[in-house]
This record gives structure tokens, C-alpha cells and sequence, in this order.
């Protein structure tokens, strides 16, 4: 009888769970094939797969967050209009092709952030040379430091820019330091944030964990930008860490980490200003009238005749925006389209116009490094290179380091440079900052450092990748089942 009543007690749990989990994940609208996934899962393990589906199946940063990223929107418009001249917007677009004034209609529909005019940029790719650059600017600061990075990393010359923020902070400069909880963490546990904070240098984690998080959000959403910006005149963004890949993660065996920063003046600054400023916002509930005074943000001067697109991404903040715009990029193609990325798991519309682009024409290099930090990643990331080759895809594989610059050029004269990886986790769930410049100035600059990366990579040959074994290739297909979350 007990037996039969608990059987009975189980079966309406199942099917009561199975019903609660199936009306949530339809409501929310995802791809019907991830919709499917879910529900098989929970309906073969209904407390297991309805588990995992509340830990990662939504994009969840938790009703107090999400309130505040509402409310932040006003802010982000009373910001812009304090350090951005409406000038500034004034773009010639006569001077780009068509495809760019429509990819900046669609960043400021999706995402509200115009193109600005008055920039200009020198591109660093020496880890010495930038970190020692970014440390003697500070020392220059006389107003404000402003910094966001992922992760920040005791040794070598990282330590430099720790010494700069501290004179900075002991001669009275108002530095603000916002760093990633998860990606941190060593750095967090050790000594250097009090002696940032001893100097008065006002110090954030950003997204800590925590149980409530996980319940009410998830702790896998991580702050992934990385944005320097000095007295409001000097910017600094691009793909690099605050580390010195002398020292950083030797044990991993993939070789020192090869990146490339943007060091930039004019009208771009202030944007990039305000992304920072934004997210400074939502960890500490601190006003936006004391941060601009603090910082002295004012209007900002252009300076050079580059026109760029700061382009945020994540969770809440924006939808499907940076993926449409990078899906516009690959399609603005008309001859040659380069990519290169540490992380390559694409989302599947993105996967289809890279394939689309080499069946009309398109001469597409994807150059990826031949060894990753992430064994699941480096594997499923290998499903896709079969598919890519059959349409003529050029997969080039960097043999001295881990490549972790993320950049696309099409035609070199529309750019993308950021901290974005072409890989679900970044598209989805990671809070980004990315750069659309157009132009052939930049374009062509930027193709030419992808060049060096294909100079010292090996091409991938077809028939010997069809070769290989079959028991790598059943792993790379099983493991591509995880890409939402890798």
C-alpha cells in the first residue's frame, strides 16, 4: 500500500515538474532545437534535468540585477549626454560603404549606441610594450583612473600597473577598479586589492557567487570586458588581461597567451567610458552625478577621423544584438573575410553565414590556435572544421601560443576588435564590449596583424582531418551537445 502510494506520490511529482519546467522553457521562446533538448532531458530525469535546467538553462542575472540594468538604462542616457557631443554622431558616411551606415542603424536599434566621429587608435600586440604603456599613462592621470578586466593576475609587468594605481591613488587621482569575482579569484585571496585600497583606490568585485545568485541567478555569468580609461582623453580595450603571459598559466602547457590592445583618443573614449561607468553602477549603487564629478567627465574632443561602434553585450542589457551585428559583418563581405579567435563553439546562425559567405565567393580565413586552456571547448570547437573546410573555409591553426586576440575584418574596411570569442558562452552569457570600426585605415591595419598570425600558423589540410580517428570524432560531435555552455 505505502509502496503503491509512493509510486503514486512520485508520478504526479514527475509529471508535475515535467509540466512546471515545459511551460517555463516555453514561454521563454528558445531555438526549438534547444527547447527539445531541454525538455527530453527533463523528461527522461526529471529532477536531474530540471536541476541543470534552473542552474543553466536561462539567462538569469536575478530580478534585483535586472532592476537595476532597467534603471541604468536612464542613467546611461543622462551619462551619454553629459560626455558625448551630439556632434560626435555626426558621421560621414559618405566616405564608408553602404554595409556601414547599416550596421550602425542596427547597433543603435538593438543596442542604442551610435557610431561616433574623431578617433584615432594605435594598435599594441607586444604584452611588455602595453602593459609597461598602460602603467606610464596612469602615471599621467591626474583626474581619474577608470579600469574593468576579467582577470588580474600577480608578476612580471602586471605588477607595474599595480605600482602606477597606487602613486595614483596616494596623489589624490579618483581610481576606480572594477575586476571579475570568478575570473580573479587567486588575485582577490591574495595581498595586492589591500594595497590598492590602502592607497585609496576604490576596488569591486564584480558578479561575486554566492547562494543566493545561484538560486535567484546564475554564477556562471561573468564580466569578460576589459577598458582602461585615463582623466576621460585615453582609452584602453582590446582582448588582453591584466597579466603578463610570462607568468600566467604556464602550467597549461598552450604556450604564452598572444594578444592585442587598442590604445585610444578622441570621441570613442567616451563611450567606452560610460560602458565602464555603467557597470561600476550596478555593483555599487554609487550615483552617477559623484562618479562624473570624481572623474571630471566632460565633453570629449575628437581627435583623427576614425569612425567607431562601441558595441556592449549580455545578459538582460542587450538580446540578440552583438551577434546581430557580427552577422551583418560576415555578411558585408564581398571578396575576403578574416577571423581569428582562442574559442571557436558558434552559435548556429553564425556558423551558417560563415559557411554562407565561402559558398558565394568569399575567400574566409579562420585562424584559431592549435592548443586551448579548455579541454572540452578544444574538442568541441573540432566538430565544426569538417562542415567549414567543405565550403572552402581556410582553417589555420597558430602554433606559437595560445591565440586569444578576437577580431574579424571583411574586406578590410569593416572591423570588429574586442574581448568577444566567437563562442556561445561569450554571444550569450558573458558581458562584453566590442568595437565595429569602419573604415580601410583601421581595416587594413588590423588585416595585417591577422596576417602575421596566419604567417606563423599551419594550414589545415581537409583530407587528413577526414582521417582522423573516429573515436576524436565521436567526442568533438558529443561534446558540441554542450556548446550553450562551454
Amino acid at each position: 500500500m505505502f509502496e503503491s502510494m509512493a509510486s503514486e506520490i512520485a508520478a504526479i511529482i514527475h509529471v508535475g515538474v515535467l509540466i512546471g519546467i515545459s511551460c517555463r522553457v516555453i514561454m521563454r521562446k528558445p531555438a526549438v532545437g534547444v527547447a527539445l533538448a531541454w525538455l527530453l532531458l527533463v523528461a527522461a530525469l526529471p529532477a536531474v534535468g530540471a536541476g541543470i535546467y534552473l542552474l543553466v538553462g536561462e539567462r538569469r542575472v536575478g530580478l534585483k540585477r535586472a532592476g537595476r540594468i532597467a534603471d541604468l538604462r536612464t542613467d546611461y542616457e543622462r551619462l551619454t549626454r553629459a560626455v558625448i557631443d551630439r556632434g560626435l554622431t555626426d558621421v560621414d558616411w559618405d566616405r564608408h560603404r553602404p554595409e556601414a551606415r547599416g550596421m550602425d542603424r542596427l547597433g543603435t536599434k538593438l543596442i542604442g549606441v551610435p557610431t561616433v566621429a574623431g578617433s584615432t587608435g594605435r594598435l599594441l600586440t607586444d604584452a611588455g610594450e602595453i602593459l609597461r604603456t598602460i602603467a606610464a599613462d596612469i602615471d599621467t592621470a591626474e583626474k581619474s583612473v577608470l579600469m574593468e578586466f576579467y582577470i588580474w593576475s600577480e608578476g612580471g609587468l602586471a605588477d607595474d600597473v599595480l605600482e602606477a594605481l597606487i602613486r595614483a591613488g596616494e596623489r589624490g587621482v579618483s581610481c576606480r577598479v572594477l575586476v571579475d569575482a570568478i575570473g580573479a579569484r587567486p588575485w582577490w585571496k591574495g595581498t595586492q586589492p589591500d594595497r590598492l585600497r590602502k592607497a585609496g583606490v576604490k576596488l569591486q568585485p564584480a558578479l561575486p557567487p554566492g547562494i543566493w545568485q545561484m538560486i535567484f541567478g546564475r554564477n556562471d555569468l561573468r564580466l569578460h570586458r576589459k577598458i582602461v580609461v585615463i582623466d576621460g582623453e585615453v582609452a584602453w580595450t582590446g582582448s588582453m588581461n591584466l597579466v603578463d603571459p610570462r607568468f600566467f598559466k604556464q602550467e597549461a602547457a598552450v604556450g604564452q597567451w598572444v594578444d592585442a590592445m587598442l590604445r585610444l583618443e578622441g570621441a570613442v573614449v567616451s563611450p567606452l567610458a560610460v560602458v565602464m561607468i555603467g557597470d561600476w553602477m550596478l555593483e555599487t549603487d554609487e550615483p552617477i552625478d559623484e562618479i562624473v564629478r570624481c572623474a571630471g567627465l566632460r565633453f570629449v574632443e575628437p581627435k583623427g577621423d576614425g569612425d567607431a561602434q562601441v558595441v556592449p553585450s549580455g545578459p538582460v542589457e542587450t538580446e540578440d544584438g552583438l551577434l546581430q551585428m557580427l552577422l551583418a559583418l560576415v555578411n558585408a563581405a564581398h571578396a575576403e573575410l578574416v577571423l581569428t579567435t582562442p574559442y571557436f563553439v558558434p552559435d548556429e546562425s553564425l556558423l551558417r553565414a560563415i559557411r554562407g559567405a565561402a559558398a558565394r565567393g568569399v575567400t574566409v580565413h579562420l585562424v584559431l590556435p592549435e592548443k586551448v586552456d579548455s579541454f572540452l571547448t578544444r574538442y568541441a570547437s573540432r566538430s565544426y572544421y569538417e562542415e567549414l573546410m567543405d565550403v572552402g573555409v581556410q582553417i589555420h591553426l597558430y602554433r606559437t601560443g595560445l591565440l586569444h586576440t578576437k577580431s574579424v575584418t571583411a574586406d578590410r574596411s569593416l572591423a570588429m576588435f574586442g574581448t568577444v570569442n566567437l563562442d556561445m558562452r561569450s554571444l550569450w552569457l558573458n558581458y562584453e564590449v566590442s568595437l565595429f570600426v569602419y573604415g580601410t585605415a583601421f581595416g587594413e591595419h588590423l588585416q595585417s596583424l591577422q596576417q602575421s598570425y596566419m604567417d606563423e600558423s599551419d594550414l589545415l589540410d581537409p583530407a587528413a582531418w577526414q582521417n582522423r580517428p573516429f573515436r576524436e570524432k565521436l567526442l568533438e560531435n558529443t561534446l558540441r551537445l554542450m556548446s550553450p555552455i562551454l
